[in-house]
């Protein structure tokens, strides 16, 4: 499944373990919450990086005691519909300050992909390779926005009372 990070399609560096798999001493892994939330001090102990796919079912106040230890939390989009994991997204990252990787995953639409950007989700598994290349050239398209959302960007209006105080200021 190509994953689409920071404008481009990369290579997905997590490799997901199931829940009854071994799981490795080193490299990148994305497991289930349940495996992690079993023994999240061993976990967050391994050498390799650990993300953790997380329901849209489960309250993210689980992992926040986590969060400086796990590299990306995947939110699941189950449905088109179901809209839970971008109020998870804005969650972690405006109430929680989550500076990690982001993923969307699941039925990640183009149609849906400004907004899940704008929630604060920085990368996102989509399904078809021409979805990747729409994802990528979204990203670049849209530059200023008048909401404030998790992503940390700031408004239009902020930008324009900025520009007003620096001209003001150089008079």
């Amino acid at each position: 499944m190509p994953l689409v990070k920071n404008g481009k399609i990369i290579t997905d560096s997590f490799v997901n373990v199931a829940d009854d798999a071994e799981i490795p001493a080193d490299g990148a892994i994305l497991i289930s919450a349940a495996r992690f939330m079993g023994d999240p001090e061993a976990l967050s102990r391994r050498a390799g990086r650990t993300g953790v796919i997380w329901p849209n079912n489960r309250d993210v106040d689980d992992i926040v005691p986590y969060l400086d230890r796990v590299a990306v939390i995947a939110l699941i989009f189950p449905t088109f519909r179901d809209g839970r994991a971008y109020s998870q997204a804005r969650l972690l990252r405006e109430r929680h300050g989550y500076r990690g990787e982001l993923r969307a995953t699941g039925q990640v639409l183009r149609d849906q992909f400004l907004f899940m950007l704008r929630a604060g989700f920085d990368a996102f598994e989509v399904k078809k390779p021409g979805d990747a290349e729409a994802f990528a050239s979204t990203v670049k398209r849209y530059s200023v926005f008048y909401q404030p959302t998790g992503d940390g960007r700031i408004t239009a209006l902020h930008q324009r009372m900025l520009l007003r105080h620096s001209e003001s200021a150089s008079q």
